[in-house]
């Protein structure tokens, strides 16, 4: 059973930072772009992030370009976005998500999804 699994949301003030992980399991993803979604109360989900396979090439939207940096160790199976200098505009859940091919921006290409991980900034 192929799984993603989101952890490392919370609670956070602005300016602070978050680290979100993501886990994948039955089956390898070294060869996947992977990238991370998010959505927000009333909102569409919404690109953030993504990765190529290889980890060589990144993409950002620009809301959280030079705020989130995102990355994968393809040995453990696993995909991370670091986030920094938080606000309120970031509160949403967080989404891992992967496909076979190249990037894209549209929730529509990927085939596997996490379950997400909530991310609240307020002071």
């Amino acid at each position: 059973q192929v799984q993603l699994v989101e952890s490392g949301g919370g609670l956070v003030q602005p300016g602070d930072s978050l680290r979100l992980s993501c886990a994948a399991s039955g089956r390898t993803f070294s060869s996947d772009t992977m990238a991370w979604f998010r959505q927000a109360p009333g909102k569409e989900r919404e690109f953030v992030s993504a990765i190529s396979w290889s980890g060589d090439t990144t993409y950002y939207a620009d809301s959280v370009k030079s705020r989130f940096t995102i990355s994968r160790d393809n040995a453990k199976n696993a995909l991370y976005l670091q986030m920094n200098s938080l606000n309120p505009d970031d509160t949403a859940v967080y989404y891992c998500a992967a496909r076979k091919f190249g990037t894209s921006y549209n929730t529509r290409a990927y085939l596997y999804w996490g379950q997400g991980t909530q991310v609240t900034v307020s002071s």
